[in-house]
């Protein structure tokens, strides 16, 4: 047997190749799952029933059935509708001139909220939490009780949570952290997830957002306006070309 060839069932070969096809087409959790020896296995015994299942299948003419023939031209009729419209717009896509235009366009649509840069500790018991409290206005470096006493996985950074807007905190958390000052400690703030000490270091208010900070987004943008262009303009034709009646009462 050929080293590309997993199996075969009948004179149906299962290649590696197609084994690996359809486990990129797998979501992600189920492309690891089967990433291992023991799911390779799985997926290949899955595929070897679905081989099996196949020639049964064609042993007993079930592709002479009416059934399945309806089935088969449903999805026909469905797979040329999205080839149709992949075919249309697959080779859309938007020049550098295109994509600066409609930022300057559109500025108004780009506008960030006010932002912080921030980093806390976070543990279970009010007691610690005050107790670290007071280390740290003792003098102790925020960074370094964060790498000491903080539960949250942040604590290998030092505490840092990075860059984050308004909305994407809990309220508890985010009402304290947004009316602190630049290097001010919080008093406790307790959550859902237990008790934090926050410290900001960074506070950058609303404003556009540059055009390097969106320019990935502008290009998909403007190729989804004129993708929907193209799309709309084909459809005015076909109309044009082909009768469309629509039943009103039927719909209501």
């Amino acid at each position: 047997m050929d080293n590309n060839v997993i199996a075969k069932v009948g004179n149906i070969e299962i290649t590696k190749q197609h084994m690996i096809n359809i486990i990129r087409s797998l979501p992600q959790q189920q492309a690891m799952e089967v990433s291992t020896q023991a799911g390779a296995k799985r997926l290949l015994d899955e595929m070897i029933a679905g081989e099996l299942l196949y020639l049964d299948a064609l042993d007993h003419n079930v592709q002479e059935e009416d059934e399945f023939k309806t089935t088969l031209e449903e999805a026909t009729h469905g797979l040329l509708q999205r080839y149709a419209i992949q075919k249309l717009l697959q080779n859309i896509t938007a020049t550098d001139e295109e994509v600066q235009l409609y930022y300057e366009k559109n500025k108004n649509k780009f506008i960030s909220s006010d932002q912080l840069k921030a980093r806390h500790i976070l543990v279970e018991k009010e007691s610690e939490a005050k107790k670290i409290k007071g280390e740290i206005e003792g003098g102790l470096d925020f960074s370094e009780a964060a790498q000491k006493y903080s539960t949250c996985p942040s604590k290998e950074k030092g505490g840092d949570l990075g860059l984050f807007e308004k909305g994407r905190m809990v309220p508890e958390f985010e009402e304290v952290a947004f009316a602190l000052e630049v290097g001010e400690l919080s008093d406790l703030v307790k959550t859902s997830f237990g008790y934090h000490l926050i410290m900001v270091d960074e506070k950058i208010a609303a404003g556009e957002k540059t055009f390097e900070e969106v320019a990935s987004q502008l290009n998909q943008m403007v190729v989804q306006e004129k993708q929907g262009e193209v799309y709309d303009a084909k459809l005015t034709e076909l109309k044009a070309k082909y009768v469309v009646e629509v039943n009103e009462e039927a719909i209501k």
